[in-house]
């Protein structure tokens, strides 16, 4: 023990004179407005800047920093509560182009919700759910009363889609009737892509046209299930 140790002790006449030390907190000028900011805290004002100019008001003369440290324990106490996200405009979409037999409980109770919010979103379904119908069932004889029910409706984007059909109504009409469609010429036509990126730096456009001409003869006389 030091003599300065020695010498303290025997000078002080209580306990709390011995109680020197930098764990001790030391007067500041906010001690006599703790009282306010912690009732300002508790009534919801946890800006300190707002909090500050308050006290210079009512006679503080100290720092923001001041204010910002004795307010930072109750910040980090503070729980966060973050909301979940909404769905985007994809997510929704997908919801909406897929079957509702296909959908989650899950999705299915969220994309409810969507639609409760916005009237023209569930106008906008409705009418999806009708032309897939339509699409599905072959029953093109009904897509004239549909394009007339989905221009009673403030949907732009459908009226442009509705506008594209009518420019080709025959073909429309007759992709949503008979059985007809162009699925062998669209597998024709990858199958050149596959042929094609197989010889991609390989060969050139002779040996490229040979095999297209002998895959599509050999292919022509083999029997369709």
């Amino acid at each position: 023990m030091g003599g300065n140790t020695v010498r303290r002790t025997a000078r002080a006449e209580t306990p709390e004179q011995l109680l020197t030390g930098r764990r001790q907190p030391r007067p500041s000028q906010l001690d006599p407005y703790k009282a306010h900011l912690d009732k300002r805290w508790a009534e919801g004002s946890t800006n300190a800047i707002d909090l500050h100019t308050e006290l210079q008001d009512l006679g503080y003369h100290g720092s923001y920093q001041t204010i910002s440290d004795y307010l930072r324990p109750r910040r980090r106490l503070r729980i966060r509560v973050v909301a979940p996200a909404p769905p985007g405009v994809r997510q929704v979409t997908g919801w909406m182009m897929r079957h509702p037999e296909h959908l989650g409980d899950k999705r299915r109770h969220q994309f409810t919700a969507v639609l409760a919010k916005c009237p023209e979103l569930t106008a906008l379904h409705g009418h999806v759910r009708t032309f897939a119908e339509i699409l599905t069932t072959r029953s093109g004889q009904h897509l004239k009363d549909w394009i007339t029910a989905t221009r009673t409706e403030n949907l732009p984007g459908l009226h442009t889609f509705t506008n594209g059909l009518e420019k080709d109504w025959d073909a429309v009409v007759q992709g949503l009737t008979t059985c007809w469609n162009s699925g062998p010429v669209e597998g024709r036509v990858n199958h050149i892509k596959m042929i094609k990126s197989q010889m991609f730096g390989r060969a050139k456009l002779p040996l490229l046209r040979k095999r297209v001409l002998l895959t599509a003869a050999g292919n022509k006389g083999t029997p369709q299930p």
